[in-house]
């Protein structure tokens, strides 16, 4: 279906003049349209502008920058366009008010405060980015809002959803904030449940979530403050199936987010955040079968390895009502686990790290990236002890951890409780954290302001996983650009700046790292494909081994298998002259690595060879002629 282009000088508009009149229809114009001189943003959103220079990318554990200083995500979720609200002011009740639900596919409030006054009250609150959902149904939705919905911004009456969405991403752009485009249900309505959104394919194909993600990223690929793409929220079990992580099959989550975020990076937008948030529910939830939260866990064996692996950002969700094998219901079942409300505080410490910080905590590991805390919240009416002690234990443990995190919901709306950090009523008064006797805001205030890392941060060694598991997995954009260069074989090749430092005898895994020799490979140098012993003129490093070596001066940065057997060497040829002096590292009757194991386990049940953070791969041998089914048993490793 073809979708307009959208108004960004109505954004203008609303943001500059709080949209008291309604002015004539402008002009359909890109989303990248620059701000006319009338929408200067307010002092708070110049301050905030400046403060930090677009695009964002990672080091390590933390987001950064184009400046490379720290940019800690401090978010709110402006939910609303996923389809959650009725135009009532009540959450929309699937069977009987689906049709107004859908009609309302529009960031909570506009209906109540102009666009303007909400970004001046997320302002106060301290935060300096938004987590901004759809739904794959608002994108393709033509019919108008209706006009209630947008009655206190009458300059957004007569325009389609995503019309909306594009006016509220370039007035909070505008004012400095960093918006980060999440894709929350399929259907347009309240998530999370068996509703035919638990996975990004349960009701549409992959196909088609990707055609869209790729529409949105070349969208908003001129507006630089549109800095991430938070693929799927909550990845969860239907009645009949779990999603999973690794298996290869279509319901495998952490293949499809690998290939859906180099598409992103590759063919749209080289600029964006790629956000992948865990599994959030396995298994039946019943005291009689097993089930839990798998969330980041998996990581920890099978990790992403994005073609830019400087743009990876890992997401989790915590509610107290929650639980590591508890779902939140409130009916039967589930009733012998706990909940993180019913955690003490070091038992809540323990399982947060297990199952999400770990990833930001153990550094040089090739899960190493920055975990944001995309979800969590409470009620201002919460009365339960547990949930306070949660809460206040919860933002401790934030603080303490200097952790990225967006609070649930940043505006919200009659019959969610009030859970929400700012409210409006029906003469657009507000009520929120701040206004009155809230027990909530002395939590939030601490932890908006905690100190934390900030200012410039050294660029971090990286450690990445290759997995030929299902299929090739060749992320050197220079090697693709060779083409198919072992045709039929199963390839594998670090991300461009990386070498190969380590290799499994089974399974088809290496691990990359640009450790100790950044910048080695020659720009525009070549790629050797090594498919013969013929560069085996200084030695039989592996006596009656079947060798594949790299040409002098070159290193190993990709390799290539037919069944368990290695069947090519992908070479780079190196910017200055590499030494010959080395060993042969053998690794067929047991894993030889370096202490400490740096990079982390990446061939779990396998055997590893690891060179060390001084060395580089000259060559790799198998065992075709011992008949040990030629698994890869030794590598050549020679000093930096």
């Amino acid at each position: 279906m073809t979708r307009p282009l959208p108004a960004v000088a109505l954004a203008v508009t609303l943001l500059a003049t709080g949209a008291t009149a309604a002015p004539a229809a402008p002009a359909p114009a890109p989303a990248s349209a620059p701000a006319s001189a009338s929408s200067a943003p307010s002092p708070a959103g110049s301050a905030l502008a400046d403060s930090w220079q677009p695009p964002l990318s990672t080091r390590g554990r933390y987001v950064v920058d184009a400046d490379g200083d720290r940019f800690k995500l401090k978010s709110v979720n402006w939910h609303g366009a996923q389809g959650s609200y009725n135009g009532s002011g009540d959450i929309a009740d699937p069977a009987n008010h689906h049709d107004a639900e859908k009609s309302d596919q529009l960031p909570l409030g506009l209906d109540r405060a102009p666009i303007g006054t909400i970004l001046a009250d997320f302002h106060r609150l301290g935060v300096n980015s938004i987590r901004l959902p759809f739904s794959n149904e608002m994108l393709h939705d033509q019919r108008p809002v209706p006009d209630t919905s947008v009655a206190a911004n009458p300059a957004l009456k007569g325009r389609t959803p995503l019309q909306v969405y594009d006016a509220v991403i370039a007035a909070s752009t505008a004012e400095g904030f960093a918006v980060i485009l999440n894709n929350h249900t399929i259907t347009s309505r309240w998530c999370c449940g068996l509703d035919g959104n638990e996975r990004w394919n349960t009701s549409q194909s992959t196909a088609q979530w990707e055609s869209d993600w790729l529409f949105l990223a070349e969208r908003y690929k001129g507006n630089k403050r549109v800095v991430g793409a938070d693929l799927y929220n909550e990845v969860r079990r239907t009645v009949m199936d779990d999603a999973n992580w690794g298996w290869g099959n279509d319901h495998d989550w952490q293949a499809a987010s690998q290939r859906v975020g180099d598409r992103l990076l590759t063919e749209a937008n080289p600029d964006l955040l790629v956000i992948v948030e865990g599994i959030n529910w396995q298994g039946i939830p019943t005291d009689l079968t097993e089930h839990w939260r798998p969330t980041l866990e998996p990581a920890r064996e099978l990790s992403h390895t994005l073609v830019a692996s400087d743009k990876l950002v890992y997401s989790a969700h915590f509610y107290g009502y929650t639980g590591p094998n508890h779902t939140g219901a409130t009916g039967t079942g589930e009733t012998h686990d706990w909940r993180y409300q019913e955690l003490s505080r070091e038992e809540l410490f323990h399982t947060l790290t297990r199952q999400a910080l770990f990833v930001a905590e153990d550094a040089a590991r090739h899960y190493t990236a920055p975990v944001w805390i995309s979800e969590f919240g409470i009620g201002a009416d919460e009365t339960n002890p547990q949930g306070r002690t949660w809460f206040a234990n919860f933002v401790d443990y934030l603080v303490a951890h200097d952790a990225d995190f967006a609070y649930w919901p940043g505006v919200g709306f009659t019959g969610h409780g009030r859970w929400k950090l700012l409210d409006y009523d029906a003469q657009g008064r507000r009520s929120g954290v701040f206004d009155g006797d809230d027990w909530r805001a002395p939590h939030w205030q601490r932890l908006v302001d905690a100190p934390g890392r900030t200012g410039a941060v050294p660029v971090a060694d990286t450690w990445d996983q290759l997995t030929t598991d299902h299929t090739d997995f060749v992320q050197s954009l220079r090697a693709r650009a060779k083409g198919d260069w072992d045709s039929g074989a199963r390839k594998a090749a670090c991300p461009d700046g990386q070498r190969l430092v380590g290799l499994s005898a089974g399974g088809g895994r290496g691990l990359c790292t640009d450790t100790g020799a950044r910048g080695l490979a020659r720009p525009g140098g070549a790629l050797t494909v090594v498919t013969d012993e013929r560069y085996v003129a200084d030695g039989d490093w592996a006596g009656g081994y079947t060798k594949y070596q790299c040409p002098a001066n070159q290193f190993m940065i990709g390799y290539s298998l037919r069944g368990g057997a290695v069947s090519a060497a992908l070479c780079a040829e190196a910017a200055r002259a590499l030494p010959k002096t080395g060993r042969t590292l053998w690794f067929d009757r047991g894993d030889d690595r370096p202490a400490g194991s740096p990079g982390g386990e990446f061939a779990h049940g396998n055997y590893k060879g690891q060179c060390g953070s001084g060395e580089y791969v000259a060559g790799v041998a198998h065992s075709g002629a011992w008949g040990r089914g030629h698994k890869p048993a030794a590598l050549l490793c020679r000093t930096l």
